[in-house]
């Protein structure tokens, strides 16, 4: 009888916590709810209250600014950054000396240095667009964190901050970190790509040839040039892929020696960026080379010849057709004739 009621006893005390505690999670999910709808109407109510006036700011007018209200300073920002995010030129600026007026600049430092993340993500947005040189230093850490989302965006708005000393800095540190995607890095650099150039073409001939491919994928990606000199030790690399990645970014005809020498090279894929850089670069005598490649055994080196054949400068419809009759090897012949088709197309 007493085992029993004290088995009752425990289940009814069972009961009555569980009971307790789903009451409470219910609770705190209605606040959080409550809390949520009314962060939603407070940032709503800011929104409804500043765009009219940054909007007034972005057509040329000087808008009388209330007070920056602290619960509506978030909205504000998201507002803002969204905002400069579609705007160039006297557009942008007056939206910054909008933020400048209210104290923003300070706002956002305070941010980066105190914030949560999602609000350090925030203000490094903010601080790049109003390229804010007092925020140079705490930018500066975050760039060589291990959060990519936030490194990167500290990087961005270094570049935009100062493009010359961002280049000096920021490259090395780009071409060492394999994590950050190439497309992120070549958006962010592309706003100091001469600078980027120059520092490539000091670091080039200091790297080891496991960081050569991703500097010279960083340059290729940016579209610069690099100097021969620069490029001539990776062209003599023994690295298939080295070389490749060095062929990849010629764009300057300083460079054709090495080019033309690596028409001969033993491995397929290097004398397919070999013949496609003598289409960027190669001279008419150039073309002697890339009719001997028509024959190649490998289906791309025959197509990217072709290709460059019928790119290179100074090389005429007519100079193309005698090639083509002085052709014997059958796949030479057509892969000549595919490309000059698809030029028709």
């Amino acid at each position: 009888m007493g085992a029993s009621t004290s088995f009752v006893t425990v289940a009814v005390w069972t009961g009555t916590i569980a009971l307790v505690l789903t009451l409470l999670l219910a609770l705190q999910i209605v606040q959080l709810r409550v809390a949520l709808r009314r962060r939603e109407r407070l940032a709503a109510g800011a929104v409804a209250k500043w765009r009219p006036l940054l909007n007034q700011a972005i057509v040329g007018e000087e808008p009388a600014l209330p007070q920056l209200a602290a619960r509506e300073r978030l909205p504000f920002l998201h507002l803002w950054a969204h905002l400069q995010g579609s705007l160039r030129g006297d557009a942008a600026e007056s939206l910054n000396r909008v933020a400048r007026r209210l104290g923003v600049d300070t706002l956002a430092r305070t941010m980066l240095a105190r914030g949560a993340r999602d609000e350090r993500l925030l203000a490094a947005l903010v601080l790049g667009h109003l390229r804010d040189r007092a925020a140079w230093d705490q930018l500066l850490p975050l760039a060589r964190i291990g959060d990519s989302a936030l490194s990167l965006t500290a990087l961005w708005a270094l570049v935009r901050v100062d493009p010359q000393a961002a280049a000096d800095y920021l490259t090395p540190l780009f071409v060492e970190r394999e994590d950050w995607a190439l497309s992120h890095v070549a958006g962010i650099l592309q706003q100091a790509a001469g600078p980027v150039a120059l520092v490539l073409a000091r670091l080039l001939p200091q790297l080891s040839e496991e960081r050569l491919p991703r500097a010279l994928r960083i340059a290729e990606s940016l579209r610069v040039p690099l100097p021969g000199g620069a490029l001539a030790g990776a062209l003599r690399s023994n690295s298939p892929a080295v070389v490749v990645a060095a062929l990849r970014g010629v764009i300057a005809p300083d460079s054709i020696e090495d080019v033309r020498r690596l028409v001969a090279h033993e491995d397929w894929q290097v004398r397919v960026q070999a013949a496609r850089a003598l289409g960027r670069i190669g001279e008419r005598e150039d073309a002697a080379r890339l009719t001997a490649l028509l024959a190649d055994p490998q289906w791309w080196v025959r197509y990217r010849a072709a290709q460059a054949l019928r790119e290179l400068p100074l090389l005429s419809r007519a100079d193309l057709e005698e090639v083509r009759a002085s052709l014997t090897d059958r796949f030479a012949l057509d892969m000549l004739d595919q490309v000059l088709a698809e030029e028709a197309e």
